[in-house]
């Protein structure tokens, strides 16, 4: 090999020189720094899968967070309901109270009314009874029986009434 410009002996020394380094360089740096890739790489893994279930917890709790969002509008609406119902069956159980109290008072009214009328007609026929009594005197001159000219002219009076409705 020498005619082909190689030194054996300076090639087997290159050589074992080179298998040295590297077999150095192969327990020094190539494992450790391969060690540490593989470690920064299962820290990567580990962040991308925690991320992945963080990122899967969010969407669950946000779903659960619409869910319960809907469950309290409906409960609201719920409530909502309920609360115009009972102001309405309040509304209607006061208006019927109220109308009931006005009837009573109307037909109170009209009892009221009607035995004042009642009265005022008496008061009115005794008034009568007593100036024709008066007048009746003073027509004839003589003092006549009160009893007897009272009965004849309620008797009257309660002719025409009967007549005139």
């Amino acid at each position: 090999m020498g005619d082909l410009g190689i030194n054996v002996p300076g090639l087997v020394t290159q050589i074992v020189s080179f298998t040295v380094l590297f077999a150095v360089l192969w327990r020094l740096l190539y494992k450790p720094v391969t060690k540490m890739l593989d470690e920064r790489s299962s820290r990567i893994e580990d962040s991308l899968a925690a991320a992945d279930r963080a990122r899967a917890e969010a969407q669950s709790s946000a779903e659960q967070v619409e869910r319960e969002l809907a469950g309290a509008r409906q409960e609201g609406q719920r409530l909502i309901a309920e609360a115009r119902d009972t102001a309405t069956q309040y509304r209607e159980r006061e208006e019927a109270r109220s109308r009931d109290e006005l009837e009573i008072l109307f037909k109170r009214a009209r009892t009221d009314i009607e035995k004042e009328r009642q009265e005022a007609t008496e008061h009115v026929r005794r008034q009568f009874a007593s100036i024709a009594i008066a007048a009746a005197e003073r027509v004839i001159e003589s003092s006549l029986d009160e009893k007897t000219h009272r009965e004849v002219i309620e008797k009257v009076l309660a002719d025409e009434l009967v007549r005139r409705p």
